[in-house]
């Protein structure tokens, strides 16, 4: 009987935990503790939507050698069982006196001999999904074993995608592609923006999305006061320029990337942002390489953009992207990560027009040995009209 794999076959996932365990050894860690969705789905493949109930904990740990173990509710356990994992420990969840805490301590101390470390995710964009109060209680159940600082090994190996999570990716975008093609047959003048919102959502999954774990945008005369912003009601006018940024998912991969549109004419202070914004990314899409700092491509998007008169966004300027939609690292002045070749990045200009009005821009790509390889497909160089 063949094994069982969710999403991809089980060597994708079994070279997955040998690169993470062989990175934990470089960190001296005897076990590697995962909390959070996507570090768990990374070494598991356990792909569902139950994550958005907060109420249980979901455990699985990694050892120095050999295979992750689950320890996690029974609810989960025929999905689990779906995964190319064999070691399974479950317990009925919600427990209030005891949510996992007993099966967790003594999977750890099975797993991690006396005086062993155990890592847990820290630093920067991590989170412990369980309370606090129980990690607490575990910690003083595992005996002479302590938690320690685990997110450098985690980072690095989940910073470089295989050639199936690229081509995952590559999925997702060409699914936003084709939705973003259709923006003009739900975006005209007089339709308000909520709707546009709603159809927008309609279209990816109709492209063939799984689902749209996220979707931004705004739009305002001349520009847009923010890209985070849920849709007003408001209706579209002649001369408002329409952004819409999406982190639609295909197999459990995102795409994160945006368009915008004038209804109607554009001003000349829009269409010169956009077309300041397209050469900002060509720039830098030109200039990756294997072995720059990630503030060395945010510096040549900032100087591209004051070359040509524009006002840059201060913040961020890109991000990795993958199983989340913002994932290390962060195109800053200040991020000297190493970009490596296999990492899946985010190019995120902005401007400010005026007080009040931005334009931000975003491409999705791989970087190769030779430079950045687009997954999504390229905005246009002119702001495209639409509702005219």
């Amino acid at each position: 009987m063949p094994e069982r794999s969710l999403v991809f076959p089980p060597e994708e996932f079994r070279d997955r935990t040998r690169r993470l365990q062989a990175a934990m050894a470089e960190s001296g860690l005897d076990a590697l503790l995962l909390t959070t969705p996507a570090d768990i789905f990374y070494v598991t493949g356990f792909l569902t939507r139950f994550w958005e109930s907060p109420t249980r904990p979901w455990f699985v740990v990694v050892p120095a050698s050999g295979d992750p173990i689950a320890v996690i509710p029974a609810i989960g356990a025929d999905l689990m069982g779906r995964t190319w994992l064999g070691d399974i420990r479950t317990w009925v969840s919600p427990a209030p006196e005891d949510d996992g805490v007993s099966l967790l301590a003594g999977t750890l101390r099975d797993t991690v001999a006396e005086g062993g470390r155990i890592g847990l995710p820290m630093g920067r964009e991590t989170h412990l999904r369980m309370p606090l109060a129980d990690h607490a209680r575990v910690a003083a159940a595992i005996g002479a074993r302590c938690f320690v600082e685990g997110t450098a090994p985690l980072h690095r190996v989940r910073e470089v995608k295989s050639a199936r999570e690229v081509a995952a990716i590559r999925e997702a975008c060409a699914i936003a592609g084709r939705a973003f093609d259709r923006v003009p047959e739900i975006a005209a003048a007089g339709v308000p923006l909520d709707a546009v919102f709603r159809r927008f959502q309609a279209v990816l999954l109709e492209e063939g999305a799984d689902w749209v774990s996220y979707l931004a945008g705004g739009a305002g005369p001349g520009g847009y006061g923010d890209v985070i912003s849920p849709a007003e009601p408001r209706a579209l006018s002649q001369g408002d320029v329409l952004m819409l940024d999406t982190g639609a998912v295909r197999q459990g991969y995102f795409c994160d990337f945006d368009r915008n549109y004038s209804i109607g004419r554009a001003d000349d202070a829009s269409r010169r942002a956009h077309a300041a914004l397209f050469e900002a990314t060509e720039a830098a899409l030109d200039a990756l390489r294997p072995g720059m700092e990630a503030r060395e491509a945010h510096d040549v998007m900032h100087r591209s953009l004051l070359s040509a008169g524009q006002t840059p966004l201060g913040g961020r300027l890109g991000h990795g992207l993958g199983i989340a939609l913002t994932e290390w690292p962060s195109l800053t002045d200040w991020d000297a990560t190493p970009l490596r070749e296999g990492m899946v990045l985010t190019l995120e200009p902005g401007v400010e027009i005026a007080p009040g009005r931005i334009m931000v821009h975003e491409e999705n790509l791989v970087l190769r040995a030779d430079g950045a390889e687009l997954l999504s497909p390229r905005a246009p160089a002119e702001l495209p009209v639409v509702g005219q």
